[in-house]
């Protein structure tokens, strides 16, 4: 039998994500926090395994909705984001429109259920570029437009009026991803839901110290919500995942504290590597950097035989990788390790 010539057209063509484990001393390469809740998993003892999840994860949600002062209506629980991207594109189809570079999971999920991809450059400055991006909208009149603000891999936010002119322009759904918005210092788009019954808004755990536990959401106009949640897997987050969210999210000072320190490192490190020769940073508003140098495979290769794992996103981003903010320890090895690499 010949496997290939039963899978779908779409899957054949795609190159799985690559989320491969690499051995390593000092790991920064996958955008995860430094700090772990490891207080929260208390909470899972009181779980009874032999019974199936809240499918409706309604402690979560009521929780999110006093913090973010919003309605359980408007929150839709998934497995980690990638989840309900999967769910939104299910649920609406495409074209699905998105600039590049960004997270890849956009293009890949869209891909694999035989939507229409449209992926539109980003301008000299990693930020939308409006005019194209206004170009596409009206020729392939998209379903979906993602827009991931921090965006990923590049650190930056995109300016809020072209995020704004793209939200008026479609008569789509714009996803805004916040995956990154907690260490940014813009506020993030919540406010728009108000006014535009067209927006989404996707958020995670995975980034403020609580990836283990793939919890994400959306939230967007009940209507949205409901469409969506059409799709959705029964008992999609598991009772552990909504324990530790529960618990996590309930100790708001420690969680600020993790963000704080993880800004202040950032900080403290883009201004470290722009003093170093043979490297291009590009400013964050997220949890890792995106840098420029001249031999990013070598540069690569050698951090790793240090036992520092980075992102090499020379195939996205032409000579550039990306290393994720880690504990004070961790940056000040990473930081010594690509000084004594360049100096060479």
């Amino acid at each position: 039998m010949n496997i290939k010539k039963l899978v779908k057209k779409e899957v054949a063509g795609l190159r799985a994500y690559n989320a491969k484990e690499v051995p390593c001393r000092i790991k920064l390469d996958a955008n995860e926090s430094p700090y772990g809740i490891s207080g929260a998993l208390k909470a899972a003892g009181r779980i009874s395994t032999n019974r199936y999840p809240d499918p409706e994860a309604n402690e979560f949600k009521k929780l999110l909705s006093r913090q973010l002062g919003i309605k359980p209506a408007n929150i839709l629980q998934g497995n980690g984001s990638d989840e309900l991207i999967y769910y939104l594109i299910t649920a609406f189809g495409g074209p699905v429109l998105f600039p590049v570079p960004t997270f890849s999971m956009y293009g890949i999920i869209a891909q694999a259920l035989g939507e229409n991809k449209v992926p539109v450059g980003l301008d000299e400055n990693f930020d939308l570029n409006t005019a194209d991006m206004l170009a596409a909208i009206k020729k392939h009149r998209p379903k979906l437009i993602f827009l991931s603000s921090p965006n990923n891999p590049t650190g930056n936010c995109f300016s809020a009026e072209r995020i704004l002119a793209v939200v008026e322009a479609s008569k789509g759904i714009v996803v805004i991803d916040e995956a990154y918005q907690p260490f940014s210092s813009e506020r993030g788009f919540l406010p728009l839901l108000k006014d535009y019954k067209n927006v989404v808004i996707l958020r995670t755990l995975s980034k403020i110290g609580l990836a283990a536990i793939r919890l994400g959401y959306m939230i967007g106009h009940p209507e949205i919500v409901e469409e969506v949640n059409k799709v959705r897997l029964p008992f999609n987050v598991n009772s552990l995942s909504q324990a530790v969210a529960v618990a996590a999210l309930g100790d708001t000072k420690k969680l600020r504290g993790f963000i704080k320190g993880v800004v202040a490192e950032r900080d403290r490190m883009l201004g470290k590597m722009s003093s170093l020769a043979g490297v291009t940073v590009f400013q964050s508003e997220a949890n890792f950097i995106l840098f420029k140098v001249e031999d990013p495979a070598g540069v690569y290769a050698s951090l790793l035989k240090a036992g520092i794992l980075v992102r090499d996103l020379d195939d996205v981003v032409k000579g550039c990788l990306r290393v994720t903010i880690g504990t004070r320890a961790e940056n000040a090895a990473f930081f010594s390790a690509l000084k004594k690499i360049l100096s060479k």
